[in-house]
């Protein structure tokens, strides 16, 4: 059985109750002695000394120590201190008797966190009027006579804004309480644009979609949907209401750019589903950084050849909705071209699993191209995963759609290598090159002699390059 032992008083307590040969401990550092720490191993003792010290009274810190036995079957024995005090130390030291719990990790998080946030407390409504809600509205896309948008309806609470001093503890449970965020399903949502108003309903994951034909033609640029949801009303007593933007193409646009993020313009290594799940638990927004040059060659794609044709950007990944609004913020904080994000809707369980990977991407990347059948496409991703084979079948099923094919090359193993030689070979064969470059000042270079960007803009993407390259000596990428 799994005990979070947090003081000495803790583990005397439970060493007099139970037997330790067949117990799991989480410890504190600096809890028990190497050699007692030794004696319990050979009895057959589970110990795993916890990296940061734990503060029985400090709820959060509970919060974030609860994260590790998260695996463990069955009920957790919690050693839980009191609240802490500004007048009394000894209230932190002193242990109540281990307590056990036979609730969900996310509903023990979840009352944790509630017992000391006692400022999110206040912001939740009473029970007659249900919980705090957020609309969270994603940047849709459309033509002159239609267009898509889609949004969640979400629990207000687990969400809070990052900040570049957040330590790997705060990332972690950032990034659990997104992927756990509790959604609103069967809530009516009203879009209204041109006057014109229709009603959907939120599924089961708390998402909403809108595809709406229009009656007048919509000019090129941002347009605003206003977003009601008429049956969760505010504490003021007025309705939840949102806005969402949609993108539409200008008059100007030569070519459209539809991007991959993972491994393409982020570094993920996707291919390593362990290193990837550390390095989203360790960052976020503001402590990643893009592959070098990325956001120097995507600004010149977005400008084209003239210097201001406002070429539209769209990225696929096969990341989760949840990462939506770290991954917008990311956009922005690096400079990199903002456009319409199409992820997947996934359970925490999934996550980390890429079933179905390719059939997401291929059916974004065609409802994308559904709107602008007279638009040909630039499509940029890498070689860790399956988006030369998917940018392929883009090509067979749409030969007119697609302009050109980067793929980033992360993947050096030979076999992986022979598969894309007969990939760039297929793809050849129709007058289209699918270029395998090993950086973005390379595919850069060889977009310039394609038309594609201005030759005056390779020195912008050479010099934001070796920007990154000082910003981040030691990043993985290339």
């Amino acid at each position: 059985m799994p005990f979070l032992v947090l003081t000495r008083a803790g583990y005397d307590d439970i060493a007099g109750r139970v037997d330790l040969g067949k117990a799991v401990l989480y410890l504190n550092p600096g809890l028990l002695a190497e050699d007692e720490i030794a004696q319990l191993r050979e009895r057959g003792t589970a110990v795993h000394v916890m990296a940061t010290p734990v503060d029985p009274g400090n709820v959060r810190e509970m919060q974030q120590a609860l994260l590790l036995t998260r695996n463990e079957r069955g009920s957790v024995w919690v050693e839980r201190g009191a609240p802490r005090s500004s007048s009394s130390v000894d209230k932190v030291q002193r242990p109540q008797a281990p307590v056990v719990s036979t609730t969900p990790l996310r509903t023990r998080l979840a009352r944790t966190a509630g017992a000391v946030a006692t400022g999110m407390l206040r912001r939740l409504r009473s029970p007659e009027q249900g919980r705090a809600l957020m609309a969270v509205p994603y940047l849709g896309f459309g033509n002159a006579r239609r267009i898509w948008l889609k949004g969640r309806l979400l629990d207000e609470y687990g969400f809070r804004e990052q900040t570049v001093a957040d330590s790997g503890w705060a990332n972690l449970v950032a990034l659990y309480q997104r992927l756990e965020s509790d959604e609103v399903a069967d809530a009516r949502v009203l879009a209204t644009f041109q006057g014109r108003t229709v009603e959907a309903r939120t599924d089961r994951g708390g998402y909403f979609s809108f595809d709406i034909a229009l009656d007048v033609d919509l000019p090129g640029g941002m347009h605003a949907v206003e977003l009601v949801f008429p049956d969760n009303a505010q504490p003021g007593g007025e309705p939840l209401r949102a806005a969402a933007s949609i993108m539409v193409p200008a008059a100007t646009a030569r070519f459209g750019i539809i991007s991959d993020i993972d491994d393409t313009v982020l570094w993920t290594n996707v291919t390593n589903k362990l290193n990837m799940a550390l390095m989203l638990a360790r960052t976020n927004h503001h402590t990643r950084k893009p592959f070098k040059g990325v956001a120097g060659f995507y600004r010149a794609l977005r400008d084209g050849v003239g210097g201001t044709e406002n070429n539209p950007m769209f990225y696929v990944s096969s990341s989760p909705w949840h990462l939506y609004g770290p991954l917008l913020d990311f956009l922005k904080l690096q400079d990199i071209p903002l456009g319409p994000l199409l992820l997947r809707e996934l359970s925490v369980r999934q996550v980390l699993k890429i079933n179905e990977h390719g059939n997401h991407k291929l059916e974004q990347i065609e409802r994308i191209l559904g709107f602008y059948p007279d638009l040909q496409f630039v499509l940029i991703g890498d070689s860790g995963e399956q988006d030369p084979e998917i940018y392929t079948e883009v090509l067979r099923r749409h030969p007119g759609a697609v302009r050109m094919i980067y793929i980033r090359n992360v993947n050096p193993d030979p076999s992986r290598i022979d598969a894309l030689d007969r990939l760039i070979e297929e793809v050849s064969a129709t007058g289209v090159q699918l270029v395998l470059s090993p950086d973005s000042v390379f595919a850069a270079s060889h977009a310039a002699a394609e038309g594609l960007i201005a030759v005056d803009r390779l020195g912008a993407v050479r010099l934001d390059k070796r920007e990154d390259d000082t910003a981040a000596p030691a990043k993985a990428g290339l």
